[in-house]
Parts: structure tokens; C-alpha cells; sequence
């Protein structure tokens, strides 16, 4: 009693349930069973329950959750004359994945935008590509912006070859011409950019960022952080239409990824617009939950940041598909060179061995970070920050702590974001104060990031702490997972893939797969029920159970018994939100999705590095231009 996945009965029968809220629940005990809008069988289905009997098959109800699970035969009761019902073949059905940490809005923005692939180049091919992007674009001299997003800030070529304006002003054109870099930490610009912005060796630097300045004092065209809007503010914004048609495309690649939730890690009111225009149209596939940025300096004014978030969530709280109750903090910014504004609790190292006098820079004291924490957990609101270097991750740590001596709040389900680099002494504190730990672990893997940009500078004693997941799961520290796409190119099984083998597909070898590999059902539990958890969404979302939402995948592989390395090739078939089918690979929508992932991550890059690297910076990422 089989169908092909292009049988439509289930979308008649489930899609006006649309996504589920937290009230509701299962039949009442002893009711008359009622016939399933969905059942799937013949599946190998993980449940991310610890001790759970073995189930084969799901039924979804009529009001978008999970009605049972069990063997085939136990399900067949549930099934009615207009039930679709599904053959697994065998592959694994699942929970939807939950990213933690997305920047969803910027993928569709820099998707309307050329990219430079995060190439690495000599200055001749970056002049030859970049001069291909303007005779691509005529008729927009002399004042139309030339803005290529995905610049690679370590990929000039000799190795040590720094950017400078100068080479962008020998481009044939009197245009503004940006660099975005890929990591969301920098940008390199023009002389004529920088007269826009009326940048100058005597223009200061903001909290939070650097204008970047050569030996004789003079701006060098690179602006880091918090710097970046001094320029981008100049640069025009796509149309609305442009940029919801963008988002609705990415959103929906993001589907045929599998994604049902998503936390957008940097909102404030323009975002949030965009969430608005996408709801109204319909055009919303996922649970988002918005988290929304409170500047370093706004953090040192807790009453004024809680104001300011109650007064964005007081304005759209009406937007269908959006759950408010997230705050995010930027302590500090990446590790690698030539960037170094990550905060280290040891100074970097000069590339020889040497200790330097830099240890980075923190933007957020811990003190501070802890009357935040305490002001915003007192009003419901949770914390999620931004640490990827020691002195930032113990930074955070310190001001949680600070918040739960001040509140008593036991599961406030604060967070620290990246943890590219944490010191041994921090790793039970993260049990200790209730702290989930957000990882993004497809940056975990033997590369130029991990290795040449990074390893001389901060020594391999260090160097060995590098995104210690096994070792915070052995301290008892709650996982959650996300992919700071567009940072990296929206690569789900992949992501999943490397936090077990510590390779990937794009790896040179593995990074400590040893010392802090994580196994399958760790890894998948992370990117499901742990990122629920970590959004207290976990009594909604997050385990195939009934009485939960139907977020669920149905995958073309068995992802718990098929060889490590074949999990990054998984497709998905099927993906529902609420009961909702939002993707179906055998339909025409799902195929131009498929599609459009598919040219996303394989896309041709410029350079024979890129080619293998998909141009990922092993930081961050958090667009905060």
C-alpha cells in the first residue's frame, strides 16, 4: 500500500494545519482512533529518544503532529481512505534539522550580488575577475557601487600579501568598489570608497570595530567589524521585491536541506521587516526565531537594550512563523590571520613562535555581559553570544555565572556561539551553569583556516583545543548545532558528516578526530533535539514522538548504518513542518530548489583552493555589515 512521493492527498489533507503552536496535543486517552493525513513506512527512524524501541513507521494527524509511531502493522489502523502513505525503502526519517546560529536574510542578500567564490588569488586574477564583474554590469559610471560579496581576507596570493586600496584603484573604473568579506568581519574597499564614507587617517575607531591603517598612519582600505558600516551604510539596498524574492529562493533551498527551524543569529528592525513581507506572502517555510542584537555599546546599558527588544518584539510579534525570546552579543571577533580580534586569554604568536602584544579584542567585559545576562533572564529573554576565542568563551561564561548568582534562575538556556577555541579549565562550567554549547562543526577539519592561517599563531598546545566537542560532551555540556550559513555554503549532512569524522568532504585530513570526534547519534541529536533544547522549543519540535510536531525529514539513505563519508551526499525526499509539506523532491518546486542548493555547493570557484574549500572562513561569520 505504497505511493510515489508526487500524490498530493496529503498536502489537501495536512497543509491547512499549517505550523503547529506549542498548545495542542495528542488524542485523549481512550478517543477513537482518527485516520493519518501521512504515514511513512519501511523506514529506520530516529526517534534522538535514549532507549527507545525500535520504530518503522510514523503517522502524522490531521493537526500537523505526530499521531504514532511503532512497527508497520501497528500503523495500519490509521490509515483511511485519503491518507497518503509513503515507502521509506529503508532510509532514515527523522526530526527536522534545527540550526542554532543562520543568517538565513543574508544568504538571499549576497545571492543578489557577484561572488568571488572565496577565492584565493594572485592580484592579477583578483584585477581579472574583478574587471569581468563590471563589464558585466555597464552604464553605472561613475558613481554605481561595485559590491562582490565572499572576498576570502587571507586569499591573496604569495601567502603574506596584505590588501590595500591601491590595488583596487589600477581597476578601469571611478566606481565605489567593496570587497564583502566572507567571514562577515571584513571588508576591503577603494580610495573612492573610502572618500564616500570620508574615511582619513584621523577617523577614529568605533567600539567594536578597526579601520585598518598602514605605517604612515593612512586608512589601507580594510575595515574590520563593527568598522564595516562606516562604508556599507553608502552602499543601496536591493528593492523589497528583490530581496523576499531572494530570501523565498534560499529559504526553500534551506528546506530541500532538510531545515525546520532556524535561528537567525543577527536581527534588528530591517530583518525583521523582511520576516514580515515573507510571512504575508507565504513564503515562510521554517520556525524562525529572531535573535536580536544588542550593539557593544547598547550592552552596557542593560534597561536600554531590554527596552529596545521589547519594543521590536511589541512591533512584530504578530508576524506568523516568528518566536521571540532571543538576544545576541558579538564579545569578540575571529581568530585567524590576518583578522586576530578574536580575544585570547595568551597573546598570538608572531608566526615564528614569539608571543606578540596582541590578544585580540573584547568587546563586551564579562562584568558587563553579566548585568546584561541577568537583566534580560530576569524578563524571559535568553542570551546567545558570539565567542571564539578563550578569553571571549571565558568572558561569557563568567557573566552567566554572574547572572545566576543575581537572578537564581537555574535553566536560563543562555549560550556561547562558535567555541573555536576553549581552555580546558572552562569546559565543566558549561555544565555547571546550565550553558549550551553552539557549535558549528563542518569548520572542524584539517584545512588553510585551521592550519597555515592559524596554527603558527597561536602554537600547538592551544591549537589542540580547536572546537572540542567530545571534550565539552564528556563535561556534561549541553550541544546544539548551526552552520552560520552564508558564511559556509548551506551544507547539512556535510556539517553532520565532519562533526563525526572531523574531516568532511573538503578536509586535508582530520582535525583531533581522536580526541574530539562525536559519534552519529551525538552528532544527530545535536542538530535536532539539542538545538530545540537550546530554543526551549524541545516540548514543541526536536524528537519523532507523538504528540510532537510533524517537523520531519525522510532522507534517501539510512544515515546511522551507510558509511560516514556517504552521509554528506544525503538527499532529502520529503521535508514537513507542522504537518506541512514545505518539500518534495519529486515535485516541480522541489526540483528548482534541489537544483539551486545543488549549483550553491558545487559551484565552480575560480581557484584551485576554493574549488576544494567552497571558500568557508573557519570563524564566525555573523554578517554584520
Amino acid at each position: 500500500m505504497t505511493s510515489s512521493l508526487s500524490r498530493r492527498t496529503v498536502l489537501a489533507a495536512a497543509g491547512a494545519a499549517g505550523l503547529v503552536g506549542v498548545a495542542g496535543g495528542p488524542a485523549a486517552a481512550g478517543s477513537r482512533p482518527r485516520s493519518a493525513a501521512l504515514v511513512v513506512h519501511n523506514a529506520r527512524v530516529f526517534t534522538g529518544l535514549s532507549g527507545a524501541r525500535p520504530v518503522e513507521a510514523v503517522a502524522v494527524g490531521r493537526d500537523g503532529r505526530i499521531l504514532a509511531t511503532g512497527r508497520g502493522n501497528e500503523l495500519r489502523r490509521l490509515v483511511g481512505r485519503d491518507t497518503e502513505v509513503v515507502d521509506a525503502r529503508g532510509a532514515t526519517v527523522m526530526s527536522g534539522i534545527h540550526d542554532g546560529h543562520v543568517h538565513p536574510l543574508g544568504a538571499g542578500s549576497r545571492s543578489l550580488r557577484p561572488s568571488l567564490e572565496g577565492a584565493e588569488t594572485t592580484k592579477e586574477e583578483l584585477l581579472a575577475i574583478l574587471t569581468g564583474f563590471l563589464k558585466d554590469s555597464p552604464g553605472q559610471e561613475p558613481d554605481g557601487w561595485l559590491v562582490a560579496e565572499d572576498w576570502n581576507p587571507v586569499g591573496l596570493l604569495p601567502r603574506g600579501t596584505l590588501p590595500h586600496h591601491s590595488l583596487l584603484d589600477a581597476l578601469p573604473t571611478r566606481r565605489p568598489v567593496a570587497l564583502v568579506g566572507g567571514d562577515g568581519h571584513n571588508i576591503w574597499v577603494n580610495a573612492r570608497a573610502l572618500e564616500i564614507a570620508r574615511i582619513t587617517a584621523a577617523t577614529p575607531d568605533p567600539v567594536g570595530g578597526k579601520i585598518v591603517k598602514g605605517a604612515d598612519g593612512r586608512p589601507t582600505g580594510v575595515l574590520k567589524d563593527d568598522a564595516q558600516p562606516l562604508v556599507t551604510r553608502h552602499i543601496p539596498e536591493p528593492s523589497e521585491a528583490e530581496l523576499v524574492a531572494a530570501c523565498a529562493r534560499v529559504l526553500g533551498q534551506a528546506a530541500a536541506s532538510g531545515v525546520t527551524t532556524m535561528m537567525d543569529a543577527l536581527v534588528g528592525r530591517g530583518e525583521l521587516d523582511t520576516y514580515r513581507a515573507l510571512s504575508a506572502a507565504g513564503k515562510l517555510p521554517q520556525r524562525i526565531v529572531p535573535a536580536i542584537r544588542i550593539e557593544s555599546d547598547l550592552a552596557k546599558d542593560p534597561a536600554a537594550a531590554l527596552a529596545y527588544a521589547r519594543g521590536l518584539r511589541r512591533e512584530f510579534d504578530d508576524v506568523r512563523g516568528l518566536r521571540f525570546g532571543m538576544i545576541k552579543v558579538f564579545l569578540d571577533g575571529v581568530i585567524e590571520y590576518p583578522a586576530q580580534t578574536a580575544a585570547l586569554l595568551e597573546p598570538y604568536l608572531d608566526g615564528e613562535g614569539r608571543p606578540t602584544t596582541n590578544r585580540g579584542e573584547l568587546y563586551v567585559s564579562g562584568r558587563d555581559y553579566g548585568r546584561l545576562t541577568a537583566t534580560f533572564n530576569r524578563a524571559g529573554w535568553q542570551m546567545h553570544a558570539h565567542g571564539l576565542g578563550d578569553r571571549a568563551v571565558r568572558a561569557a561564561l563568567d557573566g552567566y555565572a554572574y547572572a545566576r548568582r543575581a537572578t537564581g534562575l537555574r535553566d536560563a538556556r543562555n549560550a556561547v556561539a562558535h567555541l573555536q577555541l576553549v581552555d580546558p579549565a572552562d569546559l565543566r562550567r558549561f555544565a555547571e551553569l546550565g550553558v549550551t554549547a553552539c557549535m558549528q562543526l563542518q569548520w572542524a577539519a584539517r584545512d588553510t583556516w585551521t592550519m597555515e592561517a592559524l596554527l603558527p599563531y597561536i602554537g600547538p598546545e592551544r591549537h589542540r583545543w580547536m572546537y572540542p566537542a567530545r571534550s565539552l560532551e564528556r563535561h556534561g555540556a549541553p550541544l546544539s548545532a548551526g552552520s552560520d550559513w552564508p558564511v559556509d555554503a548551506l551544507q547539512v549532512w556535510n556539517q553532520i558528516r565532519t562533526a563525526i569524522d572531523r574531516q568532511g568532504a573538503y578536509g586535508e585530513g582530520p582535525l583531533y578526530r581522536e580526541l574530539e570526534g562525536l559519534s552519529r547519534t551525538s552528532a544527530l541529536r545535536m542538530h535536532t533535539y539539542g538545538t530545540a533544547r537550546q530554543l526551549r522549543m524541545e516540548g514543541l519540535t526536536g524528537t519523532v514522538r507523538e504528540g510532537r510536531a510533524a517537523d520531519l525529514l525522510l532522507l534517501d539513505r539510512d544515515v546511522r548504518e551507510c558509511p560516514v563519508a556517504d552521509i554528506s551526499d544525503t538527499t532529502v525526499r520529503l521535508t514537513l513542518v507542522g504537518g506541512r509539506v514545505v518539500h518534495d523532491a519529486e515535485s516541480a518546486s522541489g526540483r528548482t530548489a534541489s537544483a539551486g542548493l545543488a549549483r550553491a555547493v558545487s559551484a565552480p570557484r575560480p581557484s584551485a583552493y576554493a574549488a576544494v574549500h567552497g571558500g568557508r572562513h573557519r570563524a564566525c561569520g555573523c554578517a554584520k555589515h
